[in-house]
């Protein structure tokens, strides 16, 4: 007598399901940079055939830029998510505080490290529009112009990706305490920003 052995039930998703399933798997993008992910590797991890990736992507680059456009939404919505306080030395702080967590994970910086030391930063084309949102959503006040913003931006960035890259690898080689990098980064940062006085927004 032979047994039939029962066939896994097939999940049916929808095209928009079936992506966001498939760039979940975010987390090798970190862990293998973009160049060397495989469209086998994105497929084992989304629990799918290559041909399903294929068919919704088309190819493998596709799907790097996808997810990293996807984590730098993700990022975007965690430093203009939630309402931030009228005070703008107030309101800068907490976002300040949301980008250094963000980046606090290594493999993110390391990522970002990643794709400017291989040249791949060019495909971040979201990088600008990404930055404009934070402008327009967490700082629409006239008094404070979108360039001074962006500014902030480009060097906190910049800090924040050096302070979860080496920040934590550095205190232990200088036997500093845990947590000294991020604080010291983020007290030049708001030195800084505090010397900027916010002016009007061009054209106004």
């Amino acid at each position: 007598m032979s047994i039939r052995k029962n066939k896994p039930t097939r999940i049916r998703r929808s095209p928009e399901e079936s992506q966001a399933n498939i760039l979940a798997a975010e987390r090798l993008l970190t862990e293998k940079g973009p160049q060397t992910l495989r469209l086998a590797d994105v497929a084992k991890e989304a629990g799918v055939v290559n041909a399903t990736v294929l068919h919704h992507f088309g190819s493998i680059d596709a799907v790097q830029k996808a997810l990293m456009d996807r984590m730098i939404g993700e990022l975007v919505d965690q430093v203009v998510s939630g309402d931030l306080p009228d005070d703008f030395a107030a309101a800068r702080a907490i976002s300040l505080t949301t980008l250094f967590d963000a980046f606090q994970s290594k493999g993110t910086a390391r990522l970002a490290a990643w794709l400017e030391l291989t040249d791949e930063s060019k495909r971040l084309t979201s990088v600008r529009e990404a930055v404009q949102r934070v402008a327009k959503e967490k700082f629409p006040d006239e008094d404070v112009s979108i360039d001074l913003v962006e500014s902030i931006m480009l060097i906190a960035i910049v800090l924040a990706v050096g302070v979860g890259l080496f920040g934590r690898t550095l205190e232990s080689l200088l036997g500093r305490p845990d947590g000294q990098a991020r604080e010291m980064a983020f007290e030049m940062l708001v030195t800084y920003i505090g010397s900027k006085e916010p002016v009007p927004k061009s054209g106004d």
